[in-house]
């Protein structure tokens, strides 16, 4: 994996990320968040959709690596829903 491919993986991941946040509902957090979002969506959509059965909709392929968009998407935005469930809101003055 080049350093190109890496760099368009992480724009990828960070765009999953943050539509994940906006579907969740929660944002705390910028740039790095939502790449860590994205890739963390990954991996939550991939267990879920293997769990189910379910195909690989869309992926980007990119070198030797496949990262799975919609799956990701839906990952990132489940996981922000547990944490906006979790975590205890603020208080605003």
């Amino acid at each position: 994996m080049s350093l190109i491919d890496f760099i368009i993986l992480l724009i990828v991941a960070g765009i999953c990320g943050s539509l994940g946040m906006a579907i969740g509902g929660y944002s705390r957090g910028g740039c790095l968040v939502s790449i860590a979002l994205g890739f963390i969506g990954a991996l939550v959509g991939m267990w879920l959709a293997r769990a189910l059965s379910l195909p690989e909709l869309f992926t980007l392929e990119e070198g030797d690596v496949h990262f799975p968009i919609v799956w990701s998407i839906i990952g990132s935005a489940l996981f922000v829903a547990v944490l906006s469930i979790l975590t205890p809101r603020r208080s605003e003055p």
